[in-house]
């Protein structure tokens, strides 16, 4: 039999479902989206740097950038995990150093990265709002629940 989760473990029926953070979903998805971008601007420069850097260090530095990015999706819930996210807007930027094209996309990534995060933080103060007037009707009118 498999091994259940902590949570699992800890599940009664008729408990409330823990609601996930809409900004930690909102950076999740541009977190990945720049590992794939990350990964294919490594084969670009490969393809066009290929006798100004060695290729190992090209891949390696690559390839490395792609997994963080896509390993600090993980974290992104922990108070650093959104510091890590905007350190590594500036690392996409700063690739513009070796693509100049670069300059443009990690820009504009991180205005995706700053939107969602505002806007996560804005859907997120509203649902805790409303479930707070929810509990409070509930607890006025428990007729009704």
């Amino acid at each position: 039999m498999a091994r259940l989760t902590k949570a699992q473990r800890e599940w009664r029926p008729g408990m409330p479902k823990k609601r996930r953070s809409t900004k930690v979903m909102f950076a999740s998805t541009v977190l990945l989206l720049e590992a794939f971008v990350a990964f294919f601007a490594t084969l670009a420069v490969f393809g066009l740097k290929l006798g100004e850097f060695p290729p190992a260090l090209i891949l390696g530095v690559g390839i490395a950038l792609s997994v963080v990015m896509i390993l600090a999706c993980a974290v992104l819930a922990k108070p650093w995990g959104i510091a890590l996210g905007w350190i590594l807007q500036i690392v996409l930027i700063l690739i513009g150093i070796v693509e100049p094209m670069m300059f443009l996309v990690g820009a504009l990534f991180g205005l995706a990265w700053w939107y969602g995060i505002r806007t996560g933080i804005r859907i997120d103060s509203e649902a805790a709002q409303r479930e707070l007037e929810q509990a409070q009707w509930n607890a006025a009118h428990p007729e009704a629940s």
